[in-house]
């Protein structure tokens, strides 16, 4: 693995949080896929992570990338019980808001508007921060969420007494914490690997635009 800080200065940088979807480049050299032994596919979990170039530099240390991709599925596609994916998703949004990762923000916010149908909520999040104003489940799914990312002391007994007066019992408020701390951390280590490149136009849409 070289040292060498790979470097893009041509690359076209998002100025805004956004729903669209992003691109992402990294600061040192991921594994290319002919590069992956049998040992990687299997810590890559799902074979097509292998077109992202964030996951092929995860694979540089296969044991904890396959660690990290069970956590991340078990937190958000094992929705038997607990809380409905839309909100967890909303705490990985908010979560990554809060931390400033455009990219992260962008994926679970797409995916908190698919699940809840609620886009002019989640993207109030976005363009006004997570103090904008939500109705009171998902301000207490994004107030709990934030202040955990901020500390994890910052997480009180209020936060808590607000989920369950919004509604959630102990096991969604596991979901909710758990989906923040995830991304709390899951923030860190994409914002220190590399940056996020604006989406490429679209079919018929000038460049200028």
């Amino acid at each position: 693995m070289t040292d060498a800080v790979l470097q893009h200065p041509d690359i076209d940088r998002p100025h805004a949080f956004t729903q669209e979807e992003l691109g992402w480049v990294p600061w040192l050299a991921p594994l290319t896929e002919e590069e992956l032994s049998e040992r990687h596919w299997e810590a890559l979990v799902d074979r097509r992570r292998a077109a992202s170039p964030y996951f092929l530099l995860l694979a540089r240390d296969p044991e904890i990338l396959r660690a990290r991709t069970e956590t991340d599925n078990d937190i958000f596609y094992n929705t038997d019980a607990g809380l409905p994916r839309a909100e967890r998703e909303l705490a990985a949004a908010a979560t990554s808001r809060h931390n400033g990762c455009v990219f992260c923000a962008s994926v679970h916010a797409r995916f908190a508007s698919h699940h809840s149908k609620r886009l002019d909520d989640v993207q109030r999040l976005l363009d006004d921060g997570v103090d904008a104003p939500q109705e009171a489940r998902w301000r207490a799914v994004i107030d709990a969420s934030v202040a955990l990312a901020e500390t994890p002391g910052g997480l009180t007994a209020e936060h808590l007494d607000a989920l369950r007066a919004a509604g959630l019992d102990d096991l969604a408020i596991s979901d909710a914490l758990h989906a923040a701390a995830f991304f709390n951390w899951a923030n860190r280590l994409m914002l220190s690997l590399g940056e996020p490149t604006s989406p490429a136009p679209r079919a018929g849409r000038k460049a200028e635009q």
